[in-house]
């Protein structure tokens, strides 16, 4: 007896320690990476998410939208990723899972992890003054405007142009011009309007000067910073910040024509933004500019929900995830602002202005993903990406 009671001992042991040491597959995690699976086998419905792609189908063949990429993921499963309409419609160029997109304004949540890593380091510090590192900031009108009012829209600026035009011109002084850090320097002279951490009001200069300081406290380009720290760490290999010259690696032909406006003849839509064309700024910027894929995207929410690691890449601490996605300032009726996420009962996330836009619910453990380069269509109420995150919340059977 005293042998068997030892054996069944020294089994329960083993049994104890493989459990701990194995990987764990519940919400807040390391070990979930993204992979595909079915719908059931998370817990939600097939034919429930077959209705909200059909949403964009239906809208695509109305002409209200050109072409989407979609994407849900539940506990790091991947259970929906459909293209439907065009990538290019005037050279009939199909949308394919894999297409690129101008990011716009989804660009400002990577800046925001970029300044939490700095701030993780103790290079910089959220309630630190601009003044403190851009001379041109100390006066009365930025003197009191903090890194984290930059960071929740609550600075008090009102600048409404990305950058002060024109944009500086090569000289004796600043024989480099133009550049990210010398153009958010002009921003101090301007200064806010209001009080600032008083008020939200969305601001495009705000994170242009937060890409600055990521540069002056990296001493890195932003574009250097973001993929040596983020992008390539997390396998985001589809991933870059635009500018003059950048090539994307031979990815062009990737990208997605945007649709900004449609004909007043003949109703379709107009291409305006061709794939390796003219660039606005010959500089990453902080406001926009980022070049990805829904799978890239997904990698960096999915990240999140595991609190700031995957696939054995750590990139932030639980507590910069749980700082970044909390509420620091309302932004409307039922909405607030974080550190460069747009929350909402919980659910955080972005869009951009450019046609895309990505949530995160941390309750049901789904990420979900519209990305389009038709803009246009939802000023004008084309896009069904509201009827088509109710589907898929209906799609979850098994919480």
């Amino acid at each position: 007896m005293i042998q068997k009671h030892s054996k069944t001992k020294l089994i329960f042991t083993i049994l104890l320690i493989t459990l701990a040491c194995a990987p764990v597959t519940v919400y807040g995690q390391k070990s979930l990476t993204l992979s595909y699976a079915s719908p059931e086998q998370v817990g939600m419905s097939s034919a429930v998410l077959s209705g909200g792609a059909g949403l964009y189908q239906e809208a695509v063949d109305r002409g209200d939208l050109v072409g989407a990429v979609l994407m849900v993921v539940r506990r790091g499963k991947i259970v929906l990723h459909e293209a439907v309409g065009w990538k290019d419609k005037g050279r009939n160029l199909p949308m394919e899972p894999n297409t690129m997109f101008r990011m716009a304004s989804n660009t400002k949540p990577l800046i925001a992890t970029a300044i939490a890593q700095l701030v993780e380091e103790g290079k910089l510090s959220y309630s630190d003054l601009v003044r403190d590192y851009i001379p041109e900031w100390d006066n009365y009108r930025s003197g009191f405007i903090s890194i984290g009012h930059l960071l929740s829209h609550s600075s008090g600026l009102r600048i409404s142009s990305l950058f002060l035009e024109p944009l500086m011109q090569p000289s004796e002084q600043h024989p480099d011009a133009p550049n990210l850090l010398l153009e958010s320097a002009r921003y101090g002279s301007i200064g806010a309007e209001v009080t600032p951490g008083l008020s939200y009001s969305y601001n495009n200069p705000g994170y242009n000067t937060l890409a600055a300081l990521i540069e002056m406290s990296s001493g890195q380009l932003l574009e250097e910073y973001l993929e040596e720290n983020v992008y390539s760490p997390l396998g985001m290999e589809d991933s870059y910040n635009h500018q003059i010259g950048h090539t994307l690696e031979g990815k062009i032909d990737r990208m997605g024509e945007v649709y900004y406006r449609r004909s007043t003849e003949t109703e379709e839509w107009l291409p305006g933004g061709t794939p390796g064309g003219p660039v606005a700024f010959p500089f990453a910027r902080g406001s926009g500019g980022m070049i990805s894929t829904a799978f890239d995207y997904a990698i960096f929410c999915q990240m999140l929900l595991n609190e700031g690691s995957y696939n054995g890449s750590d990139i932030l601490t639980k507590e910069s995830v749980g700082l970044l996605t909390s509420p620091k300032i309302s932004s409307g009726e039922t909405d607030s602002y974080g550190f460069g996420f747009r929350i909402e009962n919980g659910v955080y996330g972005h869009s951009g202005s450019d046609g895309t836009r990505a949530w995160v619910d941390p309750q049901s453990e789904t990420i979900a993903l519209v990305f389009t380069q038709t803009p246009g269509a939802g000023r004008e109420g084309g896009n069904p990406w509201e009827r088509f995150r109710d589907l898929v919340n209906l799609s979850i059977e098994n919480e």
